[in-house]
């Protein structure tokens, strides 16, 4: 089990990209296997946002083809979205009292931390540092 953040996403469809080859072939073996895949759908729209920006993805696409690349993840028997449950907040406050340092853009991350945490998903695949700063996640590079 194993949620694939925005970063992994956006390598494995910029063919321009020198992490290209290696998230893309990471993602394709994730789709394939019975173990379940995550995303959310922050991470769903992060990816549109960023795929589609003219000042951040190198070749920015359309809308149209964004969400289809998307649209054949979440098509992907593996694949699953995190969503919150009725523990959500619990799960945040307790984070909140853990962790009380937390600011600023981190706050994205937190997000996603804590629905994880809340479905006992504890491996993250991302090129995000930031992600260190939740013990109670593993972070997996997709390129070591």
């Amino acid at each position: 089990m194993i949620l694939v953040d925005t970063n992994v996403l956006l390598y494995a469809a910029d063919l321009d990209s020198d992490f290209h080859s290696v998230c893309r072939e990471r993602l394709e073996a994730w789709r394939g296997q019975a173990a379940p895949v995550y995303l959310t759908w922050s991470i769903c729209y992060e990816f549109l946002q960023v795929a589609t920006h003219p000042r951040v993805f190198r070749a920015p696409w359309t809308l149209t083809r964004a969400w289809r690349f998307l649209a054949a993840l979440l098509a992907a028997p593996a694949l699953e979205l995190l969503r919150p449950t009725g523990r959500h907040a619990a799960v945040l406050a307790q984070t909140l009292v853990e962790l009380p340092d937390l600011r600023g853009n981190v706050i994205h991350d937190l997000h996603t931390a804590v629905l994880m945490r809340e479905h006992g998903v504890s491996k993250i695949c991302t090129r995000d540092d930031d992600f260190h700063r939740f013990p109670f996640l593993t972070v997996v590079d997709p390129l070591r």
